[in-house]
């Protein structure tokens, strides 16, 4: 006949917002050795499934030591939260992150001069915006730029994740979006990269873990740079100034003459990602 008594260590408390009992156990049999199904049936049936207000969330049992298999100790976890383990993840479901703490870029002309000054009576001369010009050229200075970063994480079936989808990702590394993608418009959306893990062994129908990485870089339209004005740049183009000898009280300066805007991305639809574009 088995019995299964409460141990005199039994309950362990834990208070606060992880509130939890353990009620402890000894599983014996007095005739013959204990089956470990058997001795874990015999626990189950006797921890109520629920104590002081907590359901039952976890029964483990094992054979104690040199007991020749007659004797168990086991174990019931009480509390309102489940434990041991998160459930995993399956087809579909996702996860997001952002990172909006902008990136470092170097500038060579500020937004507006906002004051000049010179020693006595003298007359500061006047750059045109330019910043940390010397004799050799501008120098500019290096500010956080208003950019950010986010990244997806989904769970795509096996069979989707085949060599041709791999090469499609590898391809759209490095372009930027052709189309609106996520809220942002076209040409505002940079794709880093991905990388995907299998959590399980092939054919066993574990989905693939893929991550997905992008950066962000808004457009601008109708902005002046020095003198040049109705100026229009996507996010990811290439602003760069050309700067002309002047003069100004007196002074040789440097000073912008034009301003040129380069496509250093190719675009593309990101469409192909298999993730959603909206």
């Amino acid at each position: 006949m088995i019995t299964v008594e409460e141990k005199v260590d039994s309950p362990e408390i834990v208070t606060g917002p992880r509130r939890s009992i353990t009620r402890r156990y000894v599983i014996k049999d007095e005739t013959a050795a204990l089956d470990p199904l058997d001795a874990h049936a015999a626990l189950e049936a006797e921890a109520p499934l629920e104590y002081d207000g907590l359901p039952r969330r976890d029964v483990r049992s094992n054979p104690l030591q040199a007991s020749d298999g007659e004797t168990y100790e086991g174990e019931a976890v009480y509390s309102l939260q489940e434990v041991g383990f998160s459930p995993a993840p399956e087809v579909g479901d996702s996860v997001f992150t952002f990172d909006t703490s902008g990136g470092t870029q170097r500038i060579t002309q500020s937004i507006a001069n906002v004051d000049n000054f010179a020693p006595g009576m003298e007359t500061p001369p006047d750059f045109g915006g330019a910043i940390n010009v010397t004799e050799d050229g501008v120098e500019g200075a290096d500010i956080v730029a208003p950019a950010g970063t986010f990244s997806e994480t989904h769970y795509i079936a096996d069979a989707t994740v085949n060599a041709a989808y791999q090469k499609a990702l590898t391809t759209l590394t490095g372009k930027v979006n052709n189309a609106e993608f996520r809220g942002y418009a076209a040409g505002e959306v940079l794709f880093l990269g991905a990388s995907g893990q299998m959590r399980g062994a092939p054919g066993s129908g574990s989905p693939w873990e893929i991550t997905f990485r992008f950066a962000v870089s808004e457009n601008r339209t109708s902005f002046s740079v020095g003198g040049v004005s109705d100026i229009d740049k996507e996010g990811w183009e290439l602003l760069w100034v050309r700067y002309g000898d002047a003069e100004s009280e007196g002074v040789p300066v440097k000073k912008p003459i034009s301003v040129h805007v380069e496509q250093v991305y190719e675009k593309a639809d990101f469409a192909g990602l298999g993730i959603g574009t909206s």
